[in-house]
């Protein structure tokens, strides 16, 4: 049996390239790009970066700025409401002047300040400071402090009253004096009421936008307060105002001041280094009397003037133009320091301020008096 040789025009085996379809480029080849995929799609956009978004960008902005804003608010010490010094209408550096009945910018209640109490006497002083020297006096001092025996110069209960009924004012109250809400009548209670007999130095607090604000003031002599067992003033009766101690800045004064004031006068009381159970008062006439400490006048008895005053104490202060009119406060004997600035502080005041006509009854005793005691406040200047 022969075997035909194949045809020449026609392969034999299977083909030895693909078996449709026209060959591919080689890769790296210089053909054309390859096509799209089929389907008429758009190519997709490029990513853009998150900085390329205009709402986006905006967005951030305006978190970022009410970010700021609400801290600058929050940490505003008078909690935002607005106006320096809390919004009293003092500017940072002043030091406001209250006249003994004014109400004053933003009071926490009415007044319960009795006016039987306000004082008749305008008595010449036994001495003052240099004018530029202020007083710096112990709270348990005898007649640092008056008033008019079995009459109370506060109204404690109403003071209670007016807080109770305004729970956002009784809780701002007790910020400043740093105890619970629920403990500001038996606080209240603590505290005597009296009348200041000297030009006092404080830092006053308002109520403004449900928060306690805080600005410097000088109290004029006459100025009904309830002071704790140490002397220190806590409640200014014609407002209903904490009061707290002085800041040790040096400022000036604004408002009007009243008849006979003098810087070289403004005295800043310091806690009595024991606790206070009698407080040795005088009267407008110059007698004495004893009122025990949180008692409202009922159990006042009358004693003897002190037998001795002592030398006030005095720190550096701005001069101030001497006045012509006799002083309504009535300062104790003072002893100027002619090297107040060497960083030794001198001790506080135990003087005994004399009134006009002293007169006495029985003899007195325990008025929590003290000697010595620092003092770094500087005084307002006019």
């Amino acid at each position: 049996m022969s075997v035909e040789p194949p045809s020449s025009g026609r392969p034999t085996g299977p083909p030895s390239g693909p078996l449709s379809g026209p060959s591919q480029p080689p890769s790296g080849g210089g053909g054309p790009p390859s096509e799209p995929p089929s389907g008429g799609g758009e190519p997709p956009e490029p990513r853009r970066p998150w900085w390329g978004s205009v709402p986006r960008v905006a967005l951030i902005a305006g978190a970022i700025v009410a970010a700021v804003v609400l801290v600058v608010v929050f940490t505003r010490p008078d909690g935002g409401s607005g106006g320096s010094d809390g919004g009293t209408g003092t500017s940072d550096g002043d030091v406001l002047l209250q006249p003994a009945a004014d109400t004053g910018p933003d009071p926490f209640t009415d007044s319960t300040a009795k006016e039987s109490s306000a004082p008749s006497v305008t008595p010449t002083p036994a001495g003052s400071a240099s004018q530029n020297a202020v007083r710096a006096v112990r709270g348990g001092a005898p007649g640092l402090y008056g008033g008019t025996r079995n009459v109370a110069s506060c109204d404690v209960e109403k003071q209670i009253t007016y807080l109770k009924q305004a729970p956002d004012k009784q809780r701002a109250f007790a910020s400043v004096q740093r105890i619970d809400p629920s403990e500001v009548p038996a606080y209240l209670r603590s505290l005597t009421p009296v009348q200041l007999r000297m030009d006092t130095w404080v830092t006053n607090h308002g109520y403004k936008n449900g928060r306690a604000t805080q600005y410097q003031a000088v109290l004029q002599a006459g100025t009904a307060v309830l002071v704790d067992d140490r002397g220190v003033p806590r409640v200014r009766c014609a407002c209903g105002n904490p009061l707290s101690p002085p800041a040790p800045q040096q400022k000036k004064t604004t408002g009007d001041k009243w008849a006979g004031y003098k810087a070289s006068d403004v005295v800043e009381v310091r806690p009595a280094q024991e606790p206070i159970d009698v407080f040795v008062m005088c009267e407008p006439d110059g007698e004495w009397f004893k009122r025990d400490k949180g008692d409202t006048g009922e159990n006042d008895r009358k004693t003897a003037p002190p037998d001795e005053p002592t030398t006030s104490a005095t720190v550096t202060t701005p001069t101030d133009s001497p006045s012509s009119q006799p002083t309504t406060s009535e300062p104790a004997a003072t002893e100027t320091s002619s090297e107040p600035s060497t960083g030794d502080s001198p001790p506080a005041d135990d003087s005994t301020p004399p009134p006009g006509n002293d007169t006495g009854g029985d003899t007195g005793g325990d008025t929590g008096n003290d000697t010595g005691g620092d003092t770094t406040g500087r005084p307002p200047a006019s």
